[in-house]
């Protein structure tokens, strides 16, 4: 299998304020997409973990929906915690408005990617239910390909108290799925508005930064969230015949 490049992205999060604030958002949502449309080179999709809309409002995801629309790459979305499920699946996947966990698997570039939704209806704080859990095992199962586990919020601390506290609540359950398959290379989330690595059940695990905004670590400012940094995106690459962190090399990029 050749190398694999996916782009991932967090946190659009369009409509916020409704107001200048989402002009604002939008402006940089848009600003990413022409990065990404502008590349040299070819990517094999674009995943976007959460938070695309920032009330849950129909109006937000045909937003959302016309932007990605212009997107040359294919993609993968799932719900944040500022996502409503049902408007979530109308606008943006043309299924009807049901409440359950939106869960869905693509393939690209010979990878699987499971998409799932830690989302937990009126709260910020995540959650993979029983089905998702069911779900994702059998997806893992079902493959031989090398797999990417990919959801909002993210399982560990990441020295950021604001985002610590509202984190994937019982990770010891997907720890479990994860360890009962050797093919997943990697655990893709977002979330916390800030680019960060580190491992989550033995795999590589990877923050998205986010598109809205950044929140900055403690020691950086006593400002929790900066709208003044510029948007950002992962790039990552998989490479089978890599001998290290299972093929997978993430890049940042600000815009």
């Amino acid at each position: 299998m050749d190398s694999v490049i996916l782009a991932h992205i967090s946190d659009l999060h369009i409509g916020q304020d409704q107001g200048d604030g989402g002009a604002r958002a939008l402006r940089r949502a848009r600003d990413v997409v022409e990065r990404l449309n502008g590349l040299h080179g070819e990517l094999d999709g674009v995943l976007v973990t959460g938070d695309l809309a920032d009330h849950g409002l129909p109006e937000e995801y045909e937003t959302v929906r016309e932007l990605l629309a212009t997107l040359r790459f294919p993609v993968a979305t799932c719900p944040g915690n500022h996502d409503e499920r049902g408007a979530f699946r109308a606008g943006l996947l043309d299924e009807p408005q049901e409440d359950g966990p939106v869960n869905r698997v693509h393939r690209f570039g010979g990878y699987t990617v499971a998409m799932a939704d830690s989302s937990i209806p009126g709260r910020d704080d995540g959650h993979l239910d029983d089905d998702t859990l069911t779900w994702l095992d059998k997806v893992l199962a079902d493959t031989d390909d090398p797999a990417l586990v990919c959801f909002h919020h993210p399982p560990v601390k990441l020295g950021v108290p604001f985002v610590d506290g509202i984190r994937l609540t019982e990770p010891e359950r997907l720890a479990e799925v994860v360890h009962a398959h050797d093919n997943v290379v990697a655990v893709l989330c977002g979330h916390a508005h800030t680019g960060a690595t580190t491992t989550f059940a033995g795999r590589p695990l990877v923050v998205a930064p986010g598109v809205v905004s950044t929140v900055v670590l403690p020691f950086e400012s006593t400002t929790v969230i900066d709208y003044g940094l510029p948007p950002a995106v992962a790039f990552h690459l998989f490479d089978d015949n890599a001998a290290h962190d299972r093929g997978l090399v993430t890049h940042f990029r600000s815009l």
